[in-house]
């Protein structure tokens, strides 16, 4: 078993898990699905989950009694059913008895468990198709069919207390200023799938709200299934936050974070390495899930391998429709850089002018380092924008003025007059249109990235937003194919009104291929490596 949990504790703290495991289990039932209307019978490892995240600071300590963790986050496969663990959480929160919060310790120095006065409960969903259907979905059926049904005025989109000083609300966004004032408890759901920048940004409001209500120990709750890498989504952002905290280099006392996955010593090649994967990957899931009917799946030839192991197996794993490779990527940031005025380097300039982003990367002619030097994108909640080309220009003429810039290559579509301006200011033979809609060119541009972050010949600084548009660009494979037999390929957005941007991407792929295009043409670089260039990360 393969298990990633913070903190791994040898102090044993006191914990209100046991009052909570036994009140789940003696008025609440299941929600949606074989068991819908059943007593809750919890397997070992939930129950071993809730304990954990009910910990209380003990006796003598200066927050004796109160949540040691604010904000958990749960990472398992595809059908544990852990949204309807999450809504079984939000009934006992909910509810005015249930014992959620301590009231002090009895002689034996066990915390006394008591009900929040006033519950706000948000339950966010990624989308508003969703918000009714995940856990406020799960949370509503268990409620209606449990023996505390009376308790509660069950709604469409909110549960109320019966007295009505307290509810749950199903939402597709974060809580406004007043309700988020208001949290007690919330659930986001399905974080793998918190991508956009709307969505990310309603998790850095909700985790903000966590604070406000402090006598009610206010806690966040985040239930998902491994991410894709690259994506920049919620879940990812969150694992790679817990490993930070996991290896010593971030300090975070309030977070409990569990990721269970199979193990690498599989041979997902074989009928029998699969099952033991998805076996090991289940845990107590394992003893009611149809394994034969998910091992079966892989028997499909068209089936998405990748897929079926980030689901199942709860690995991140890179979808196979994925441009690159961004476990790979990520590991050739470095964190600290310089790159000198006067220092020669190239351009890539690549974006759509009243549509996605418009976006400025530079590439370091003697080291292969990027970094990204301007990015500006559409706001998601804005129908009519437009890339602000004065200031875009001024980020041109800001570069060519420190560096030496060899040449800028530019997809012209939408940007024609101002490329042209670019090249009579800065001259033809290092201002260039480069058409990105040149199949076989672009293609094999391509194929140099993907290559050269193979061997580890880029660098780049780890600016979120340059990965994040790396990650998002999927592969669309062309009628063409190169020397060697190999099909080729060019970049494409997920879908043509998808929010995921790709336009710093096509710049890092454009201003790679002017870099090879300098050393093709011999143009002189000294022959210090990358690590003896480092210092100051240039911004």
């Amino acid at each position: 078993m393969s298990v990633l949990m913070v903190p791994k504790d040898k102090i044993v703290y006191p914990s209100l898990g046991s009052q909570v495991c036994i009140w789940i289990e003696e008025n609440l039932v299941h929600g949606p699905g074989d068991l819908r209307g059943q007593p809750v019978r919890l397997d070992q490892e939930k129950r071993a989950l809730i304990y954990r995240m009910y910990e209380v600071y003990p006796k003598g300590h200066p927050q004796a009694g109160r949540r040691r963790f604010k904000r958990c986050a749960l990472s398992m496969r595809k059908g544990s059913a852990k949204t309807e663990f999450a809504a079984l959480i939000a009934a006992a929160e909910l509810h005015p008895d249930a014992p959620v919060r301590s009231d002090g310790f009895d002689a034996r120095g066990v915390p006394v468990g008591f009900g929040v006065t006033d519950p706000y409960i948000p339950l966010v969903a990624y989308t508003e198709e969703q918000s009714d259907e995940l856990a406020y979905g799960a949370l509503r059926i268990i409620v209606t069919y449990s023996r505390v049904v009376d308790d509660f005025d069950v709604g469409i989109q909110r549960i109320m207390r019966i007295n009505g000083d307290g509810k749950a609300v199903s939402l597709a966004s974060s809580p406004d200023a007043r309700d988020g004032a208001r949290t007690t408890f919330q659930v986001c759901d399905e974080t793998h799938r918190w991508n956009t920048p709307r969505l990310k940004s309603a998790h850095r409001t909700m985790l903000a709200n966590i604070p406000k209500r402090y006598l009610s120990d206010a806690w966040s709750l985040e239930v998902t299934t491994a991410p894709s890498p690259g994506e920049g989504s919620v879940a990812e952002d969150t694992m790679d936050y817990a490993r930070r905290v996991a290896e010593g280099d971030l300090q975070d006392s309030r977070l409990f974070f569990f990721h269970r996955q199979a193990s690498d010593r599989h041979d997902l090649n074989t009928p029998e390495g699969i099952r033991a994967a998805v076996i090991e990957a289940s845990g107590p899931v394992a003893e009611w899930s149809d394994i034969d009917g998910i091992c079966e799946q892989w028997r499909d030839p068209t089936a998405d391998k990748a897929y079926l192991e980030r689901v199942w197996l709860n690995r991140m794993v890179r979808a196979s429709e994925k441009a690159f490779d961004f476990e790979i990527w990520k590991s050739l940031a470095l964190e600290e850089f310089t790159v000198h005025p006067g220092d020669t380097i190239t351009l890539g300039f690549d974006g759509a002018r009243w549509r996605d982003s418009v976006a400025l990367v530079g590439t370091h002619l003697q080291t292969g380092f990027q970094w990204l030097l301007g990015l500006w994108e559409k706001p998601e909640n804005i129908d009519e924008w437009e890339a602000p080309d004065g200031e875009i220009d001024s980020v041109v003429a800001e570069v060519f003025a420190r560096f030496n810039v060899w040449r800028m290559y530019c997809d012209p579509p939408y940007w024609e007059t101002q490329v042209a301006t670019w090249a009579g200011r800065y001259g033809e033979k290092r201002v260039i249109a480069w058409w990105t809609n040149r199949l076989k060119p672009m293609a094999y541009a391509i194929k140099s990235f993907v290559n050269s972050i193979k061997a580890q010949e880029i660098h780049h600084n780890g600016n979120k937003d340059y990965s994040r548009h790396i990650g998002n660009a999927v592969r669309k494979k062309l009628n063409l194919v190169d020397e060697n037999g190999e099909a080729l390929w060019v970049i494409y957005k997920e879908r043509p009104d998808s929010p995921f941007k790709i336009d710093a991407a096509m710049a890092g792929i454009l201003s790679w291929q002017a870099r090879c295009d300098a050393l093709a043409a011999g143009v002189p670089i000294d022959n210090k490596s990358i690590y003896e260039k480092r210092g100051m990360l240039v911004v």
